[in-house]
């Protein structure tokens, strides 16, 4: 850890070198910082914890807006119109920066082209769990039952290109089996039905799914993540139980307008690099089962940029679409 902060913060001094001058009174007003998901969601409350620290580091307020809708395409759509001063931010999963690009015939904005990305703060594993009812105590016995009963089993998620959706339409190409996604707007409007059984599974956030499970409302599988998660490690990926390769797992990261002065952007990033070291922030993150990676601005566009390839390959072989 000691390493990775170190490394950080000397990037941050190089990205923060050229621009001193006209911003170094930033921020001087409240910065909004847009979570494109609901209250109560994972993006809003990994949003909040950053924004609460940044208030405190500023002595202005950094305030939360939601504005959930279409995968985060609508919050990513208005921020990227938003004035490149440093005042309008977004805190972003990987669906409105990388899978919307390939499951959205058209989007008011470009990911690469109209943003800067500041930090990847977070990345959180997903977990299959199914209810109680489901005859299956395994990934393999589920692959039986949904070969038994094509176009039967259904599986929830928080919504169309949300990594949710992908990792049911990644495990549906690889087990080669007939399931049936039913979209909500975010997991925690989900949970009702997943909880009472109205969808068979769902690969949820391990924020929300976690909790049911440890109680015995739900029954864990597998995770989604290449690696066993540190939250879970009881649980098996699914990649170790006969699916070589697979993973889906959520992000969160912060951005500003393309065209945001680098001086703004530099202290920005400094900041995050502030937060992410904060024991407390990262005992907020670990608690909610998120792995913390703490990217620089580079580490984080490169990582949109493949994962706009990689998860446009998984769309097109889904045929998933949403116009």
């Amino acid at each position: 850890m000691v390493r990775t902060i170190v490394g950080l913060l000397a990037i941050s001094v190089a990205f923060a070198a050229g621009g001193a001058g006209a911003q170094n009174g930033y921020p001087e007003k409240a910065v909004r910082i847009v979570a494109p998901f609901p209250p109560g969601s994972v993006a809003d409350t990994s949003a909040r914890i950053v924004s609460q620290k940044f208030s405190e580091m500023w002595g202005k307020p950094a305030i939360v807006e939601n504005i959930p809708g279409a995968s985060g395409s609508i919050a990513a759509a208005r921020v990227a119109r938003s004035a490149p001063d440093g005042y309008t931010l977004l805190f972003s999963g990987d669906a409105a920066m990388t899978t919307n690009v390939s499951l959205y015939s058209k989007l008011a904005y470009d990911p690469v082209r109209d943003f800067a990305p500041i930090m990847n703060f977070i990345e959180t594993p997903n977990i299959l769990v199914i209810h109680p009812s489901v005859p299956a105590k395994s990934l393999k016995e589920l692959v039986a039952l949904a070969n038994a009963r094509p176009g039967q089993l259904t599986y929830a998620s928080a919504g169309s290109g949300t990594s949710q959706h992908l990792a049911g339409e990644l495990f549906k190409s690889m087990a080669k089996v007939d399931i049936v996604h039913v979209p909500y707007k975010g997991l925690l409007a989900a949970m009702p039905d997943i909880l009472t059984g109205q969808v068979a599974m769902a690969f949820g956030n391990v924020f929300f799914t976690l909790p049911q499970v440890r109680a015995g409302k739900l029954r864990g599988l597998a995770v989604t993540s290449l690696k066993r998660a540190s939250s879970v490690r009881e649980l098996p990926t699914i990649a170790e139980s006969g699916f070589p390769g697979f993973e889906a797992v959520a992000w969160f990261g912060l951005l500003a307008p393309v065209g945001t002065p680098p001086s703004i952007l530099g202290k920005l990033h400094r900041e995050s690099v502030r937060v992410i070291a904060l024991p407390d922030v990262r005992s907020k993150f670990e608690d909610s089962g998120a792995e913390i990676v703490g990217s620089s601005p580079a580490e984080f566009a490169a990582r949109i940029k493949s994962e706009i390839v990689k998860k446009g390959r998984l769309v097109r072989a889904s045929g998933a679409r949403v116009d």
